[in-house]
């Protein structure tokens, strides 16, 4: 399966489509260029519905065993929470999908749906947290968010348990939102993370040297988690399949980036900044797009790829190899052509004049930047 090339072609496609299907620029006058546009936090935007996703998380991750309650509660303290990326880039697509329609007077349907669509959030930040103290146990880290991990503290079995009491929650949650479209959307993330995992476990050498593999395998680990919840939340809001279909494109091609960039800073990142050790996959053996795209600079590197990583000498080695090859700007410049392509899936949505909509629109797009440009 040609992933890589299709998802592009699909991508591109569907985004003329949904142009020609949905532009209605001609109606409106010409938009203001970006480059004049007034620059959006994005964070900031949602910062008040975020503090209210932290206070539930918090809330929800109770356990009746203390020492279980402790590890659950482990990431969602205050100071520990992470950058919160995907609540916030959930919460600005609900705002950015929720064009005004022809509603009672009553608020309580447009109240009620911005709750529904929050809690969205709260289990996507519930499995991805599950999947991290689970990764930390595989991985034998011993730091996460700039502090000790939950396995190195309280042992891999609490960490385990844990994460599972965690993904638990998440699942309750998800069944009392009561739509099996969403239900089926979120259990495809879950298991995709799974399968992801198990493709970076088990795989053959030449599986390991491919680019096409490493991008299916980073489309389960990280973006589809993503994708498939900014369409939850599309479905949610009743929102046409077409309009779906883009803002899962949207979170597809943002988590891609997203994680080319975590890879970049792996080995360009120091381990204060990244909060984990750096040269953390290189260790234990993963490869990644810029040790990827530095073999075909120096197929030599395939021999040291083969050999593995246990030796210190060999990952010394590839440093070197990396060093002197193209491979993280290739990668940066891989990483960027998602960002288009999660902007163009924003561009694509039909025009509004709701500001409000309009300034998360520009939240989404300004996300896709910080994506490429951040170093933590």
């Amino acid at each position: 399966m040609l992933f890589t090339r299709v998802v592009t072609r699909v991508s591109r496609a569907g985004y003329n489509r949904c142009r020609q299907g949905f532009s209605f620029r001609r109606f409106w006058p010409d938009p203001v260029p970006r480059s004049q546009q007034e620059a959006v936090d994005p964070f900031s935007l949602v910062a008040e519905d975020l503090l209210a996703v932290s206070n539930c998380l918090r809330t929800m991750v109770v356990a009746e065993v203390p020492k279980l309650s402790s590890a659950a509660e482990y990431f969602f303290k205050i100071g520990v929470e992470g950058k919160r990326f995907r609540p916030t880039v959930l919460l600005l697509m609900a705002r950015a999908l929720n064009v005004r329609r022809q509603l009672t007077n009553d608020d309580t349907s447009s109240t009620e749906l911005r709750s529904r669509q929050r809690r969205i959030a709260e289990i996507t930040e519930m499995i991805h947290v599950a999947s991290l103290l689970h990764d930390d146990v595989l991985d034998d880290a011993e730091t996460r968010r700039g502090i000790g991990s939950v396995n190195c503290l309280m042992g891999n079995k609490f960490a385990v348990m844990a994460g599972d009491f965690v993904l638990a929650r998440a699942c309750l949650a998800l069944a009392s939102l009561g739509n099996d479209e969403v239900v089926t959307l979120m259990a495809t993330a879950i298991k995709h993370l799974v399968t992801g995992e198990t493709m970076q476990m088990t795989n053959t050498s030449d599986r390991r040297c491919s680019m096409e593999f490493y991008m299916e395998k980073t489309y389960y680990k990280t973006a589809s988690l993503i994708s498939n919840s900014c369409k939850a939340v599309a479905i949610l809001g009743e929102q046409t399949p077409d309009i779906s279909v883009l803002a899962y494109e949207y979170g597809k091609h943002l988590g891609l980036g997203f994680q080319l960039i975590d890879d970049v800073l792996d080995f360009t990142g120091t381990s204060a900044s990244l909060g984990k050790g750096s040269l953390s996959d290189i260790r234990h053996g993963i490869i990644t797009a810029p040790i990827l795209f530095a073999m075909e600079e120096f197929p030599k590197l395939r021999t040291i790829v083969d050999q593995g990583f246990h030796n210190p000498a060999n990952v010394d080695r590839a440093l070197d190899y990396l060093g002197r090859s193209e491979g993280i700007e290739r990668t940066r410049e891989l990483a960027a052509k998602h960002a288009n392509l999660a902007s163009a899936a924003i561009d694509s949505l039909k025009e509004s004049d709701d500001e409000d909509v309009r300034t998360s629109r520009r939240a989404l797009v300004e996300l896709t930047q910080r994506v490429i440009t951040r170093t933590k």
